[in-house]
Order: structure tokens, then sequence, then C-alpha cells
């Protein structure tokens, strides 16, 4: 009984810890993708150096690019630790899903 508490508790607080990574991952990179092409524009027409513009504007595909990758990396982690070896699948899916139903 104690150890199934405990267990939840754990579960509990993963899940806390997975909403709060979701909710704030893409924040850094959006800011930082928005920024760059604004200065892509600011290049490209107020400038006028055509080139520089073009090459700032490829950035924000990159800086999404290399967030995303960190996202899956950082589920994939997650999901490692929730689906122990050892366990069986009923038991990761209830510890994934936990008490919401």
């Amino acid at each position: 009984m104690a150890t199934s508490q405990k267990q939840r508790l754990e579960d509990r607080e993963l899940r806390e810890q997975t909403q709060e990574i979701g909710d704030e991952a893409i924040g850094p990179a959006a800011i930082a993708s928005a920024a760059s092409v604004g200065l892509s524009l600011y290049y490209f027409y107020v400038r006028g150096d055509r080139m520089r513009g073009l090459f700032v504007g490829l950035w924000p595909p990159t800086i999404l690019a290399f967030s995303s990758y960190f996202n899956q990396r950082r589920m994939s982690n997650q999901l490692e630790t929730i689906t122990k070896p050892g366990s069986t699948l009923k038991d990761a899916v209830d510890a994934f899903v936990g008490e919401r139903f």
C-alpha cells in the first residue's frame, strides 16, 4: 500500500515536470526565430544588404529544428523513465495515465 502511494506521488511529480517542460520549451526558440525574421527584414529592406538578409532569414528554421530535436530527446528520456525495463505494458500505461480517468 505504501509503495502504491509512493509510486502515485512519483508519477504525479513526473506529470507536473512534463507539463512544465511542454509549456516553456518553445518560448525561447520562437522568440529567437521571430527576432531573426525581423533582423532579416531589416538587412534586406532597410540596409539594402540582400545577401545578409537572405542569410539571416535562413536562421529561423534552423533554430526551430534544434528546439524540436531537444524537445524530442527530452520526451524520449521521459518515456524511458516511465517504461522502466522489467515493467509490463499495463504498468507503463497506468503510470503514464495515472489518476486522470
